[in-house]
């Protein structure tokens, strides 16, 4: 009974193993990865160099008073713009006024016994000739004459000092400009050459300043040596300018001084600036973006920054072959061109690259390359993350 038992059991043992094995199924097949793939764009460029700076006034004015006396009028609006000869306070005039007015009657006093004397010295000529007069008492009189014009002239002097003095009282813009508040109130007192009043800015032109790292002073010297670029101390090099809120570089000036050394603390030389400001859109002390165009524009490739990798510090991209191979390419970089990076070396106008879904591929993997503009814009795009699979 054990043996037919064992027997029987046999084939039901079978057959519970061929079911299992129908049970499995086979591996799931992988899809290639999809990847956004597009051309570099070639474009007529120009080596840009971006800076950081500051605006400030050509022209900047204290205005202080040259007479002590008791401010009386203040004939300004705070922060409004003046004209150069435009009143701005006065001083009491009266002291000066009767200063000058004493001063001139001091004159006219002397001037009056000068005359008196020239007759006397002319008179004292002719006698003195007939020897009716002394030599002495010639001298005498010669000497008092011109005492007496010494004295006409101190007295000259004293009224245009005095006048000097009543011209100071009225205080007036020496620049054209936009002038700060008042510092000093009327009724207060003025020292003359000490108390501050208020301040001027000249607003047109306007500089800026920015400073540039030593590397590209040195490249810069290599292309004037080169003869690919003027110095700016031979010709008018173009700088623009954008503000904080500006999205181009609307403002275009020239350099008009470069400093004569490299700050050795900060490896930078100080550059300047020059823009016209007719409208006033700009103001002294203002932060502003710095757009330095050198040499002359050039054809060169252009691939979006997000298509670039590094490893340590050798810049990539990866290119899809003609079997839809990833291949790792080394890349040389030239300057940031309209959010677009300029390939120096590396790369040729019909090699397409991966521009998005660098994070799910390597060099050798097979891709699923889907076409697409090479535009700076293409990231920020629903569409292109959609082609990528995201």
């Amino acid at each position: 009974m054990r043996a037919k038992s064992q027997l029987w059991g046999m084939p039901f043992l079978g057959l519970f193993l061929a079911g299992c094995g129908d049970s499995s199924t086979p591996p799931p097949v992988r899809t290639p990865p999809i990847v956004t793939v597009s051309t570099p764009v070639e474009t007529e460029v120009i080596n840009n160099f971006y800076y950081e700076g500051y605006t400030a006034a050509v022209s900047t004015v204290d205005i202080r008073a040259r007479v002590t006396g008791y401010l009386s009028k203040i004939y300004f609006q705070d922060g409004s713009d003046v004209k150069e000869g435009q009143p701005l306070f006065l001083i009491d005039p009266r002291p000066y006024q009767a200063d000058l007015d004493q001063a001139k009657a001091q004159l006219g006093t002397t001037q009056t016994h000068l005359k008196r004397l020239e007759a006397d010295l002319a008179r004292a000529e002719k006698l003195v000739g007939k020897r009716v007069m002394s030599q002495e008492d010639y001298d005498k009189t010669a000497a008092d004459r011109a005492e007496t014009a010494a004295d006409v002239r101190a007295h000259e002097a004293a009224v245009e000092k005095a006048d000097l003095n009543l011209h100071f009282a009225a205080i007036k813009a020496p620049i054209t400009g936009r002038i700060s508040r008042a510092l000093v109130t009327e009724g207060n007192l003025v020292a003359a050459n000490e108390t501050l009043l208020t301040t001027i800015v000249s607003t047109d032109p306007i500089y800026a300043y920015f400073d540039v790292d030593e590397p590209t002073v040195l490249n810069v010297q290599k292309l004037i040596r080169e003869g690919k670029v003027q110095s700016a101390r031979e010709a008018k090099m173009p700088v623009y300018l954008a503000l904080d809120n500006d999205d181009d570089y609307p403002y275009e000036g020239v350099i008009d001084f470069i400093e004569n050394r490299v700050d050795a603390s900060t490896g930078t030389l100080k550059i300047r600036a020059v823009f016209a400001n007719p409208k006033q859109a700009l103001s002294p002390g203002l932060h502003v973006r710095i757009r330095l165009a050198l040499g002359k524009p050039y054809k060169a490739l252009t691939i979006t920054e997000r298509a670039i990798g590094t490893n340590q510090g050798q810049k990539y991209v990866y290119v899809v072959n003609d079997k839809n191979e990833v291949v790792y390419r080394p890349v040389k970089l030239g300057l940031l061109q309209n959010q677009m990076r300029v390939v120096l070396e590396g790369l040729n106008s019909q090699e397409r690259i991966i521009i998005n879904g660098l994070q799910r591929v390597r060099p050798g993997v097979t891709v699923d390359p889907k076409p697409a503009p090479m535009t700076a814009e293409i990231f920020g795009n629903h569409q292109a993350g959609q082609l990528a699979g995201q």
